[in-house]
């Protein structure tokens, strides 16, 4: 069965569930890499048994990407064994992807390799009579300035290219040196006491006024909580994941249309502690 695609609404696409879904996973920022399989089994074993008519990845499903042509190299084991598992679980099911700050360069190659479907983002989800913006989250860290000029950078498609056409061994390297700024960054913002960057309220606002959704759900921040905003709205944001973690963090957020019920439930699912 070919799943339901998502149309075109110009600033962000829209996605409507069909009648026969009742319920649906999220989940987002795995971060997948080689070198954690911890987080990787939890994940592989979540996706071979949920119950769910459809699963969303909304960004970072790895840690870095730097190229569909991994899939076809000798180094590529890791990221085809979780090709793999995408494929099984879309054999099953509709699995949707959204790109990430960390995996922006999946691409079409990869999505037809394990039949998964990529999001554009934002996407408005109408389900259970509602409508969900859904999104990954980076592009709304307004305040994080040094942030969007990379993004702003990264995403242009001559950027792309030129990167594209580097050897794979030089990519991996240069994602390496991304990751261990990144992470020093991090660990200097913490050490002086500083927030880690979050959404600014105010993109947070346009964006459900330009959608008319009633739920923003995004990833990113890896701050897990559900926000109540003005108007009835509210911002719903999904946990990381690393389960070598002290507590380990692996969570599953669901939503679920119960029959003979007015509206839906949403219930966040730890898979790990």
């Amino acid at each position: 069965m070919t799943p339901p695609s998502a149309r075109d609404c110009g600033p962000w696409a829209e996605l409507t569930a069909p009648p026969s879904w009742r319920e649906l996973e999220f989940i987002s920022d795995l971060h997948l890499q080689a070198s954690e399989p911890a987080t990787c089994a939890v994940w592989q074993r979540h996706m071979a048994h949920t119950s769910a008519d459809a699963v969303f990845i909304l960004g970072d499903l790895f840690e870095a990407w730097v190229g569909d042509d991994v899939l076809a190299t000798p180094p590529g084991d890791f990221e085809r064994h979780c090709a793999h598992t995408l494929l099984t679980t879309a054999s099953q099911r509709p699995v949707y992807a959204m790109l990430g700050n960390r995996d922006f360069l999946l691409g079409a190659t990869f999505a037809q390799a394990c039949h998964i479907t990529l999001l554009p983002d934002p996407t408005v989800l109408c389900f259970g009579g509602e409508r969900w913006a859904l999104a990954h989250g980076d592009a709304l860290c307004l305040d994080d300035t040094a942030y969007m000029a990379f993004r702003a950078q990264v995403r242009q498609p001559d950027w792309q290219q030129a990167f594209l056409q580097r050897p794979l061994a030089e990519r991996q390297a240069i994602a390496r040196a991304m990751r261990d700024h990144s992470e020093k960054s991090q660990r200097s913002a913490h050490a002086q006491g500083m927030p880690w960057a979050d959404v600014h309220p105010d993109a947070v606002s346009a964006l459900l006024d330009l959608t008319q959704a009633t739920t923003l759900l995004h990833g990113h921040t890896h701050r897990p909580a559900t926000h109540r905003l003005e108007r009835g709205r509210q911002r719903v944001v999904l946990s990381d994941w690393d389960a070598a973690a002290h507590p380990p963090r692996a969570e599953v957020l669901r939503l679920t249309v119960r029959p003979h019920c007015a509206g839906l439930t949403a219930q966040r699912l730890p898979l790990l502690g």
